[in-house]
């Protein structure tokens, strides 16, 4: 199996580096690029087509948000795995992020294991959300970014069972617990995620969660 490629643009240095540092020490993992802006993380995803991009969210030039946007616009198939790095644990640039498509975020403290960790759960399509955040973030910010009749059209291409699909996954269910609830197996969960993912235009599993929350199909918890 070839290693995990990754793109690390942070504007720190010393976060930069210490990021290198422990991916290159990684078994299973390379890094094939480094930048300091969004600028330069546009360029050298470009050329050196990671498999994931570690994405700090405030830098100068171009932020992570519009990188991110502007890497999985111009990405082929498969696209990278953008992972959103921010100091803060419930900040509304972190929801831009993830509506611009990435896949998930971490904090700047989470220890290295679960850094690592968090690039696999990345690779292999799941939802990453920091430990102590999980939906809050989504369920913080939602209401006031709620479109339904926009949203409407796109979730009326879905199917009912893609639309149930994607209730599921916006409450935090993995494609294992999916497949359980709906007594399916695993493989068909996933080809309905995939699809679903398809006809929205959606480039992460968290992009998705934005959508189900902002379209009203699932509705902020309260209390």
């Amino acid at each position: 199996m070839s290693a995990v490629r990754l793109l690390v643009a942070d504007d720190q240095a010393l976060i930069r580096a210490g990021l290198i540092a422990l991916f290159t020490a990684a078994p299973g993992l390379e890094v094939v690029g480094e930048a300091c802006d969004g600028e330069q993380a546009i360029t050298m995803a470009a050329r050196t087509r990671p498999d994931v991009v570690m994405m700090d969210i405030r830098m100068p030039t171009v932020d992570g948000i519009a990188a991110t946007r502007a890497i999985l616009a111009a990405a082929e198939e498969p696209k990278p795995r953008v992972v959103a790095l921010t100091t803060f644990d419930l900040d509304e640039y972190v929801y831009a992020a993830l509506s611009a498509g990435a896949s998930g975020f971490l904090l700047k403290d989470t220890p290295p294991q679960r850094i690592i960790a968090a690039v696999h759960t990345i690779v292999a399509g799941d939802l990453l959300m920091a430990p102590r955040i999980t939906q809050r973030l989504i369920e913080a910010y939602a209401d006031r970014h709620r479109s339904p009749a926009t949203a409407a059209p796109r979730l009326d291409s879905l199917t009912a069972r893609e639309t149930e699909v994607l209730r599921l996954v916006a409450n935090g269910l993995s494609n294992t617990q999916i497949a359980e609830r709906l007594v399916l197996s695993e493989a068909t969960v996933k080809t309905h995620v995939k699809r679903l993912m398809g006809k929205l235009e959606l480039a992460s599993r968290a992009q998705a969660v934005v959508v189900a929350y902002e379209s009203g199909l699932v509705i902020p918890r309260r209390g």
